[in-house]
């Protein structure tokens, strides 16, 4: 960025300092640790939200015995004599008597006396029985999902803190639920900020395309994030300054203007909004110069680098921590794989490297610069590489990429 007759704009004295990766990562999610309320949704507005309270069942599941394969139901020992139909959505069969046995589809509720289900490919009738011509003889609930087998009425399912993804959906609908209790979405705003940047077109002459902006918003979204408002600010300190000042957003993410370059005004559009830096700075490469600061209200700014793949550092340092967190999202334990050759590392910071997955464990990919996207795009994953790199077979944290 470069502006004429700008003033230059040094970073403030005073501050955190620069920290190490894992801190700045557990500060971010730890500036998140108020998860916003909860509010009750239809099934169809939870996917991509987080449970604010456990998913109980408000059923047993299934809530029948059920035949799980298309055949005969039959009671007791054969052969059987074949009474009838009994098909799924119908009302409760009749009662069987030993020795006789009905057709039935899978998913239909067992009539009472049932004692098992002949498969359709184990049976052949004659004129008048049914016989049973399976590799091995029928036993008592073959083929037969017992009421209550997957749940019983009020169990608890799963915890407060789990993403809803179309599985979650799906479970709670099986036992019985219309709407989900799930987190507010954090509201988000995305300042991209440059006066060198195209929002379409082929980049040339002193212009590039902006490339965060398409980039950003999905990711921020599956993190748990409403849909981003995305704005565009030119190198302005005023622009920038009210742009924060009337941001009512749970949190602002700005790309470019971290350091303290001619046109770099960050640092002091935050100080006159009366902002708290908690990350100013961090051992990372690529995206050594992000912050963290937390606004007057509880709201909080991440400052991520122009550069795209410093950008993408800055995202799952310091805003995927603190938007889980916000949500209220449980994190499992990280991801580990063996590296299938050395992976480079810096010499006291930690790198951030774009690999793919082999049979062996994970392999580096080329064209990783901070301003290249290319690895980036084939990767699977971001290898958490310590100070110094990682040899060959070394176990290294693998940080997931949408």
């Amino acid at each position: 960025m470069s502006a004429v007759g700008q003033p230059t704009v040094a970073a403030p004295s005073t501050g955190p300092g620069v920290l190490s990766w894992p801190g700045a990562r557990e500060t971010a999610r730890r500036a998140g640790l108020r998860p916003l309320p909860g509010v009750p949704v239809p099934l169809a507005e939870a996917l991509g939200r987080t449970l604010a309270e456990p998913l109980g069942a408000l059923t047993d599941l299934p809530a029948f015995d059920t035949s799980a394969m298309d055949g005969w139901a039959v009671a007791g020992p054969g052969p059987w004599r074949v009474a009838g139909r009994v098909l799924a959505g119908r009302a409760e069969p009749a009662p069987l008597a030993d020795g006789t046995a009905v057709e039935i589809a899978t998913g239909a509720q067992l009539p009472p006396g049932a004692t098992a289900v002949l498969r359709r490919e184990h049976g052949w009738t004659d004129a008048a029985l049914l016989h049973d011509r399976g590799p091995r003889p029928l036993t008592t609930g073959q083929d037969v999902r017992p009421r209550g087998q997957e749940c019983r009425l009020g169990e608890e399912l799963l915890p407060a803190g789990t993403p809803v993804g179309p599985a979650v959906l799906g479970l709670a609908a099986a036992c019985g639920h219309d709407r989900l209790p799930v987190r507010r979405r954090p509201e988000v705003r995305l300042l991209v900020l440059g006066d060198e940047l195209l929002t379409s077109g082929v980049p040339g002459s002193g212009l590039v395309r902006d490339a965060l902006g398409p980039l950003l918003p999905p990711w921020l979204r599956a993190a748990g994030a409403g849909t981003p408002e995305v704005g565009y600010v030119r190198d302005d300190f005023g622009l920038l300054r009210d742009a924060l000042r009337h941001s009512t957003a749970d949190l602002v993410v700005t790309t470019g203007g971290t350091a303290a370059g001619p046109v770099d005004f960050l640092h002091r559009a935050l100080a006159e909004a009366g902002a708290r830096l908690l990350v100013d700075g961090v051992a990372v490469r690529p995206g050594h110069p992000m912050l963290l600061a937390e606004l007057p209200g509880g709201r909080h700014l991440v400052g991520l680098p122009g550069n795209p793949l410093a950008a993408v550092a800055g995202m799952v340092t310091l805003v995927l921590p603190l938007l889980h967190a916000r949500s209220g999202r449980t994190v499992g334990p990280p991801a580990l794989a063996p590296a299938a050759a050395p992976l480079a590392g810096h010499r006291t910071d930690t790198r951030l490297q774009p690999v793919r997955r082999t049979a062996e464990g994970v392999l580096p990919l080329a064209f990783d610069g901070p301003a290249m996207l290319r690895g980036l795009a084939r990767a699977e994953a971001l290898a958490v590489v310590p100070p110094g790199g990682a040899a060959a077979g070394e176990t290294v944290e693998l940080l997931e990429v949408p």
